[in-house]
């Protein structure tokens, strides 16, 4: 076990060395889309997702605490990855989700109404509800026959009217996206060739230069990697992953449906050993946080 772990660390510090990167890894998603001296870059992302152009383009962003207070005690308490609020107050939640927990559909609804009730007060109308918008950015398939950008709305079933614009959950699903000439491509594409992992380092380096927002990415994902502390946290992220992919896969093959169990608490071990919050934890496996404060016990 000990081997393995130490072969897996090699293997991420070798790929971070030849900058390959996966910038799904959450830590360094944050670093690079979730703060302010960069929101340039999420200005770009957000506008090339929402397809955003000219006097429609968001202009501007602030970003929020990433934590939603429950309303009330004993209420489940949301982590967004990144949560920011536009100059018209559209808030705008972005997720990144590299393992499949079969859920997204609805967690997506419920980070949705947590935004869109947030600022509501009692006593006040509810047009001073402003719109709200989740965005899903995600390392698997959910919809097999849909394509890779899904965006769901409020509509009429018989007619196909929207009911309003107050309500959009996008499902980015990045394996679905397919290579092309970069100079083919267009700016959401781009992104997609990003995140997509299936650029060679000499097409990242082309895909950089066609892109000014890209290349910002790029050369300031280099940095975050210079920083050792920030570094360990996407190295023990990664592991983590490879961790979860390597036993589903194994309980996949033995058939044995306890292995999810088995994978979720592999993982959660490995995360707590790493201390990461429980709330987290939550979000990487299917473990209930007394499970996952069981397994604390055990270290």
């Amino acid at each position: 076990m000990k081997d393995q772990r130490s072969i897996e660390f090699q293997q991420i510090e070798n790929d971070i060395a030849h900058k390959i990167y996966n910038p799904m890894n959450d830590v360094l998603f944050k670093f690079i889309f979730g703060r302010d001296e960069r929101k340039n870059i999420t200005l770009d992302l957000l506008n090339a997702i929402l397809n955003r152009t000219g006097k429609k383009a968001i202009k501007d962003i602030h970003f929020k605490n990433s934590e939603i207070v429950p309303y009330y005690e004993g209420d489940k308490l949301t982590r967004l990855d990144i949560f920011c609020i536009t100059e018209d107050e559209t808030k705008i939640d972005v997720e990144v989700q590299l393992i499949n927990k079969k859920d997204m559909e609805r967690r997506s609804l419920f980070y949705w109404s947590q935004m869109y009730l947030m600022g509501l007060h009692k006593g006040e109308d509810y047009i001073t509800l402003n719109p709200a918008i989740t965005i899903n950015i995600m390392g698997h398939e959910i919809f097999p026959n849909e394509p890779l950008h899904s965006m769901y709305s409020i509509y009429n079933i018989e007619t196909g009217r929207r009911l309003n614009e107050d309500l959009e959950l996008h499902f980015i699903e990045v394996p679905k996206f397919q290579k092309k000439p970069i100079g083919e491509m267009t700016r959401m594409e781009r992104w997609l060739a990003y995140f997509s992992n299936k650029l060679n380092t000499e097409e990242m380096e082309e895909l950089a230069m066609s892109d000014a927002a890209i290349k910002k990415a790029v050369n300031d994902t280099d940095i975050f990697m210079m920083d050792f502390e920030e570094r360990l946290k996407y190295i023990n992220r990664q592991m983590a992953i490879m961790d979860y992919n390597t036993d589903m896969r194994v309980s996949r093959e033995e058939g044995r449906t306890e292995g999810e169990k088995y994978a979720d608490r592999r993982t959660a071990m490995n995360m707590l050993k790493a201390k990461e919050p429980i709330e987290k934890i939550t979000k990487y496996t299917s473990l209930t946080e007394a499970e996952i404060y069981e397994l604390a016990k055990e270290i």
